[in-house]
């Protein structure tokens, strides 16, 4: 069994694959070519906003929202502790400084509660600037919107979807990759919707962060490409990758659809036995991971590897636990429920091709 496989998506979708790649290889606009402009009206319109940039990949994706965002030294930008490295990585790569903030219990995203708990003191410190949030939608459950947009409101600061992970979710109809100020996404072959090498895409309403975007991802180029108008950097989305996710995301509702049943089986397999994720009413998990909670967790694993099915665990340390961050005296114990899920956290094999290898039958 594969943890992700990526091979038996790939034979359901080959002559379409196959014609599209072949469709770049016969017009050679590698760069920029006009499936690029095709997937981003596409995903615009799945997603349900304005505009839809691409650019090289998901963290790309983020450093590119912080630079619109005008994110610097001597600013505070609120994250959760459980999380990729990527979150906490590109806020301290503007200069600025992450502020960690707990988990919530039942769905792991980051908790409204301790969020404004570390708002709240941060201003009291008065050493940072509070500026911007970025919460993550963690194994394809988008984060509290209606609650974090709140507070985001309430002490005037930007919010950041990071929907990596949630991209295909939503809370009451509304997509993920459409919440916050400016929302981002990853296309990582492990993610939901996912391409043949690295690419991202960021999301927004406003018109005036797109034009941003779409300059900082070549260089800061103006109107015209040879004079640079602002410092950028280079991140565009090649044509291949571009045509390969024009292809998945025809199918992607339908995998969406096989993702939840699996998701069902689990649930009910492990009802019982282990903790399973709790989704809220209203909303739907685009399940890039179904993670379980083990009170035993190698032995959990031990087992399931006897049976020759792969485990992994997402994340057994949280930001705040990173060397890189120790220069900000974060105390252990703080963040008693992200420490808990780091030790306990197991995410079992999901892809919408599990059982026969169809999501058609």
């Amino acid at each position: 069994m594969q943890f992700i496989d990526l091979a038996a998506q790939y034979q359901h979708l080959k002559t379409k694959i196959d014609a599209r790649i072949q469709g770049v290889l016969d017009h050679g606009k590698y760069i920029m070519g006009p499936e690029v402009q095709e997937l981003e009206e596409a995903l615009a319109k799945y997603v349900g906003v304005k505009h839809a940039i691409t650019c090289a990949n998901g963290t790309d994706a983020l450093t590119l929202s912080m630079m619109v965002l005008d994110i610097k030294e001597g600013d505070a930008v609120f994250c959760p502790t459980f999380t990729f490295f990527a979150t906490a990585e590109v806020i301290a790569y503007e200069g600025a400084t992450p502020v960690f903030v707990d988990s919530n219990e039942a769905t792991f995203n980051i908790c409204p509660l301790d969020l404004e708990k570390r708002i709240q003191a941060t201003i009291a410190e008065g050493r940072l600037i509070p500026k911007a949030i970025i919460a993550v939608d963690l194994f394809g459950l988008p984060a509290n919107y209606p609650e974090i947009q709140k507070i985001a409101d309430k002490y005037k600061l930007k919010l950041v979807e990071d929907a990596a992970q949630g991209f295909g979710g939503s809370i009451n109809n509304k997509k993920a990759g459409s919440f916050g100020d400016i929302a981002t996404t990853s296309f990582f072959p492990a993610k939901p919707l996912g391409c043949y090498g690295d690419g991202g895409a960021i999301f927004t309403n406003n018109d005036e962060y797109a034009e941003l975007i779409k300059s900082y991802r070549v260089h800061g180029k103006g109107r015209d490409k040879y004079d640079n108008i602002r410092i950028g950097m280079n991140s565009r989305l090649d044509t291949i990758q571009a045509a390969i996710l024009l292809e998945k995301l025809e199918v992607f509702p339908f995998e969406m659809v096989s993702r939840q049943n699996q998701a069902d089986k689990y649930s009910k397999q492990l009802h019982g036995i282990v903790d399973t994720p709790i989704i809220p009413d209203g909303y739907i998990s685009s399940w890039a991971q179904y993670t379980i909670l083990s009170r035993d967790r190698d032995s959990f694993m031990n087992d399931y590897e006897k049976e020759k099915i792969p485990t992994m665990i997402y994340y057994k340390k949280c930001m705040h636990q990173q060397s890189v961050f120790s220069s900000l005296n974060c105390i252990n114990n703080d963040y008693p429920v992200a420490e808990s899920l780091a030790k306990m956290v197991i995410s079992l094999p999901m892809h919408p091709y599990m059982n026969d290898g169809s999501i058609y039958e």
